[in-house]
């Protein structure tokens, strides 16, 4: 009897709302007296706001949850499974059949769905997929890319390493060996399998619907609904479309997914299993392993690494409010920081170190990375040098201080001080970095007939410039331009000197990084050495000071004062070493066998150059393009993308999304915000029905969506490179599951969701519908493009004229 009334208040009774939230004394009240004793359930108790009904048990009933504490609804729509028992058969599970029934477990029903959409999905994305036989839009990048990782080029690139191995796999699988350039819009060679290649790439686009659909799950989205959202990722064009080539969105697409399918797998767990379990710990690592794949793919990946921290915070903030004892709270935090810092950073690191150890010959990235690690690049010309210095060898000469480069010279003079010939340092390969090692000033030689004599520790030598003649020299009577407390440093033609002795100067040895030498010897890479001048005791040294325009921007060279002979032993503006050496008259050597590079160091000054390539994408406004578009016009499609030359007889692609599901998820994400908004409002005027609860209950089940989409489209607001459409894709992908989420919501509760199945059918329909009418721009069309001009439904769109324009 008691339990009877418990669901009567739990459907309403005549005009009562069907479902009113309960306080957590309310519905402990209710329990105990509507339970045998001893037989109180725990899981209604914990605060979880999850049931294992609602995931979809086919042999439970329905339940939803208002509130921090479930309610028991035998009114609700229910795809299956006998419910006769009422709440009783649910108050009876064990927590032996609960922790093995948690998300992720495929039920006989769920198991055809995914089946379903799996094979739906391998139709759209693989259909004609080897159509156009031409290299196609980035495939011109990253397939190329992928080669590199056959034939071991290294090369460099704005994003992290995994998913162009990922290309480089697939090649490889193909039977590709890496000799194809892919040259934009050039035919593929018939050794190319170009549509096995793009099909295995199609394949991470193909796992998208799937993974959409037990994503929702995981969510205690109904079956209905959440077939829907992965017919709403099925039947978007643009997912499509992109998914069809040798490209690098789908691999970061599909671990953007897997995030969220595990972090959401990990936060059903969390509340209704146990924790520290074997299946507790599956979902946690999961999670950390999908974490390091997306940040390994691109760095837009962070996005998902601030969404599971705000997750993370939000769970372990919560835990701590519950009065957790300490010892268990620590271990949630050491689990959480294995898991989600540990194991991320690992897979990212260990990406870095397949990359540099698969790519060891000389490429065009060389010059991103220092010195030291070219020489360890086969085909380099810092590999392969004469590892002594000479009098009269040629010798490229670097600071060892990070950033201003190689010591320069060229025909420009200062403006002021000496009017002399500018000598300043430059960061890239130049034949006017190229100097020559000869014997003091007044010490005449022959330096290709006298016997080879080695430049040795102590020695007073002249640094002439190779292309002008002009000796490296300084006065304490100039001043340098910029750092006005130190001398000037010039370069003075030798013959007409004015001033004996200016340019000579004394070598000194500070420091020698191969552990095989024991002689005083100047080698090269691995001599670190001073340039003291002889007449002033000044220290040659660079600092981070720019010269003006006069200057070309180049890094102020100038001359320390040391009179007493001892300062400033090891300050690495005053360090120098020779980068690389030129001499006919001396056998050349493999200096890796003596150059030491740094895995770490080497990670992370290609990260540190990754950023400034990033950054130094700048559109440009002045030039007119149909590929770029503004954030503010993605979620309206209001500029789609031709991704090939729109000639009337070329086969044309266009990504396009499908403008029912673009326009309906941007409603759907910009409305949210305003719904918590409205609700809050609610409960702060304290009218009936409305519970902190129940707003609690609605963040938890769709923060990862909202946040998601939130999280990856907001920032592109604030970066300054150039922005694509495609870009937007990943935040899509989040803003269609919240559409499905809202209407799950919505009709699961209107007329006691007796229409859900019906609304489910009917959108699905829909986006069908729509996703085959614009089909032409997702599988190519190759008759004139006039012929579509009834598929563009806004007058920006450039299906047949150039309309493009921001």
């Amino acid at each position: 009897m008691e339990s009877r009334n418990l669901k009567q208040r739990a459907r309403g009774a005549h005009n009562e709302p069907s479902i009113l939230p309960l306080t957590s004394d309310e519905y402990r009240e209710e329990k105990e007296r509507s339970t045998p004793a001893g037989r109180v359930d725990d899981r209604y108790l914990n605060g979880s706001g999850f049931s294992e009904a609602s995931f979809g048990d086919s042999h439970a009933p329905a339940s939803k949850t208002y509130g921090a504490y479930p309610v028991i609804r035998s009114d609700a729509p229910w795809d299956g499974g006998d419910d006769s028992n009422g709440a009783d058969s649910l108050t009876d599970f064990s927590a032996a059949r609960l922790d093995a029934g948690v998300s992720g477990l495929l039920r006989s029903r769920d198991f055809v769905i995914v089946l379903f959409l799996t094979v739906a999905s391998l139709f759209t994305r693989l259909w004609k997929i080897g159509r156009r036989p031409y290299v196609t839009w980035d495939e011109a990048h990253f397939g190329k890319f992928g080669a590199y990782y056959i034939n071991h080029t290294f090369y460099h690139d704005v994003h992290p390493p995994l998913a162009k191995m990922l290309v480089a796999l697939a090649e490889v699988i193909a039977g590709h060996n890496g000799t194809f350039n892919f040259k934009s819009a050039k035919k593929y060679p018939e050794y190319v399998d170009y549509t096995f290649m793009r099909a295995q790439i199609a394949l991470y686009g193909v796992a998208l619907v799937p993974m959409a659909y037990l994503t929702c799950r995981h969510l205690h989205i109904s079956r209905p609904m959440a077939t829907l959202a992965g017919c709403f990722v099925l039947f978007d064009n643009a997912l499509c479309v992109m998914s069809r080539f040798i490209l690098l969105d789908e691999p970061l697409l599909f671990f953007t997914a897997m995030t969220l399918w595990s972090a959401t797998g990990f936060q059903y767990v969390n509340k209704h299993g146990r924790s520290f379990s074997r299946r507790w710990w599956k979902w946690l690592l999961l999670t950390g392993f999908s974490l390091g794949c997306v940040m390994s793919s691109k760095w837009v990946g962070l996005f998902c690494v601030i969404m599971v921290g705000i997750a993370t915070a939000d769970d372990l903030f919560r835990k701590y409010c519950d009065l957790m004892p300490w010892k268990l709270y620590a271990r949630h935090w050491l689990a959480r920081g294995i898991a989600l810092i540990l194991v991320p950073l690992t897979i990212y690191v260990a990406c870095f170190w397949v990359h540099f150890h698969y790519l060891y010959r000389s490429g065009n990235g060389d010059h991103k990375l220092s010195a030291k690690f070219q020489a360890h690049l086969k085909g380099n010309k810092l590999n392969t040098q004469p590892y002594d210095i000479t009098y009269g060898a040629f010798v490229d000469i670097r600071a060892v201080y990070n950033g201003p480069g190689l010591l320069h010279s060229h025909i420009d003079r200062y403006p002021s001080g000496s009017h002399l010939q500018q000598v300043t340092c430059f960061p890239h390969r130049d034949k006017n970095n190229i100097w020559q090692l000869r014997k003091a000033r007044g010490i005449s030689a022959n330096y290709t007939l006298d016997p080879i004599e080695f430049v040795q520790n102590g020695d007073i030598i002249q640094v002439v410039h190779n292309r002008t003649g002009a000796a490296l020299r300084a006065s304490k009577h100039v001043l340098a331009p910029l750092t006005t407390s130190h001398f000037e440093v010039a370069a003075e033609n030798i013959t007409s000197s004015s001033e004996d002795g200016l340019s000579n100067w004394r070598v000194e040895i500070v420091e020698q990084q191969y552990s095989g030498n024991r002689d005083k010897r100047l080698h090269a890479m691995t001599t670190m050495f001073r340039l003291r001048h002889q007449e002033t005791g000044c220290l040659l040294r660079v600092g981070s000071r720019r010269l003006p325009d006069w200057g070309w921007k180049q890094s102020e060279v100038t001359c320390l004062p040391d009179k007493s002979g001892k300062k400033n032993v090891k300050s690495k503006d005053v360090l120098w070493y020779i980068e690389h050496n030129t001499n006919t008259r001396m056998q050349k050597d493999d200096l890796s066998k003596y150059v030491r590079s740094n895995f770490f160091v080497n990670m992370i000054q290609l990260n540190v150059e990754m950023g400034k390539t990033n950054n130094a994408l700048w559109p440009d406004v002045n030039k007119y393009s149909t590929l770029e578009s503004r954030p503010l016009s993605w979620p309206f499609l209001l500029y789609p993308m031709r991704m090939v030359g729109w000639g009337d007889k070329t086969l044309k692609y266009y990504e396009i999304g499908n403008p029912i599901l673009w326009w309906v998820s941007a409603i759907a994400c910009i409305i949210y915000p305003f719904r918590l908004l409205a609700w809050l409002t609610c409960i702060k005027r304290q009218l009936p029905g409305w519970r902190m609860s129940g707003l609690l209950e609605l963040w938890d089940s769709s923060k990862f969506l909202w946040g998601g989409w939130a999280l990856h489209y907001i920032p592109f607001f604030f970066m300054g490179r150039v922005t694509y459409i495609h870009h937007y894709l990943p935040a899509l992908y989040f803003g269609l599951l919240l559409v499905a989420f809202e209407l799950d919501r919505f009709f699961g509760s209107w007329r006691r969701g007796r229409y859900l199945v019906l609304a489910a059918w009917v959108a699905g329909v829909i986006a069908g519908a729509v996703f085959l009418y614009f089909a032409p721009f997702t599988y190519g069309w190759d008759r004139p493009s006039k012929e579509l001009s009834g598929r563009r439904w806004l007058s920006s769109w450039n299906v047949y004229e150039d309309r493009n324009i921001f």
